[in-house]
């Protein structure tokens, strides 16, 4: 039998004795995986959670719609106070990145490196990955706030300004058309001659442009060369789709929909029995409020379908 994993020694909080089959693995270490680690933990609920360090939610440089930060908060600071806090309830977490998802009889094994941790239940709380566009200078201009991805998250702090959406397929054209609520100066910008409806982007006031080679970041902007010149752009939303982190549970069998979300029950269960899911990994409404009500909903059956745990 492979080793049981060990905490990582920058991610350990209060370290103590795992038992051999915990009742749960929560694999990502985001605000989702954190909320549902909380909730087990304060069940009396042996838990670990295992995260690669990718959270989606340290590209936010600050948040302004998550309740209960008025003034707003970063990515990096909400998941460190979660991380905290998990502290306080002797959460294990294991810096690691999973290889591998099993079933062995009535019992998960989830394999990291040659380490598995082994769980009646597994929560999944891997979220997705955004397909990046080829700017140099990309990471730094997403912490600046001239690259973001969620409009629903910023747009507010957008307005007015020159926005420009990257990309043609539908769900482009739909997130411009969202954030003409926000800015008279909407622009979609495609590559070259892509097949776009442009009376239909007129019919929005939402102008085309072409670009006719890579953008590049310039004087605090990001300017896409088209046939009319450089057109400068404030704020970038990409929109080149993503790719959901649900393998692990496909792998056994979970149905996912036509862009890779789990599919779940009221209860954020899978269809696979005692696979759960919350956050990013299901959702289209990639929000952190969101993804932390997944997580309180399935913890909390987790707990309820798990054998009683009296003291």
């Amino acid at each position: 039998m492979a080793p049981l994993l060990r905490p990582s020694t920058t991610m350990l909080m209060t370290p103590f004795r795992q038992p051999d089959v915990l009742d749960c693995v929560v694999i990502g270490g985001g605000p989702a995986g954190l909320t549902a680690a909380l909730y087990l933990a304060r069940y009396r609920r042996s838990v670990v959670v295992i995260d690669a360090g990718r959270s989606r939610a340290e590209w936010i440089p600050k948040s302004h719609n998550y309740p209960g930060f008025p003034s707003g908060i970063s990515g990096h600071e909400l998941l460190a106070l979660l991380r905290k806090q998990a502290s306080f309830y002797n959460v294990t977490l294991v810096s690691a990145h999973v290889d591998g998802l099993v079933r062995s009889g009535e019992v998960f094994e989830v394999r990291c490196g040659d380490g598995t941790a082994r769980a009646r239940t597994v929560l999944l709380a891997t979220g997705i990955v955004d397909i990046e566009p080829e700017i140099e200078g990309h990471d730094a201009a997403v912490h600046r706030g001239l690259i973001r991805y969620c409009p629903v998250c910023d747009a507010f702090e957008a307005a007015d300004k020159r926005i420009g959406v990257l990309g043609g397929g539908s769900g482009a054209v739909g997130k411009a058309r969202f954030l003409r609520s926000y800015s008279r100066d909407v622009a979609l910008v495609v590559s070259g001659e892509e097949a776009v409806a442009e009376e239909d982007l007129r019919a929005s006031g939402i102008r085309l442009i072409r670009a006719t080679s890579e953008l590049r970041i310039e004087n605090g902007s990001i300017l896409a060369p088209s046939d009319q010149g450089d057109v400068a752009i404030d704020v970038l939303y990409p929109a080149l789709g993503c790719n959901a982190g649900s393998k692990l549970a496909t792998g056994l069998g979970a149905c996912s929909n036509d862009v890779g979300c789990l599919e779940v029950d009221a209860h954020q269960q899978t269809t696979v029995p005692g696979i759960y899911a919350a956050g990013d990994v299901v959702s289209d409404l990639h929000q952190i409020a969101v993804g932390t009500g997944h997580a309180a909903i399935a913890a909390t059956r987790i707990h309820k379908t798990l054998p009683p745990n009296p003291r």
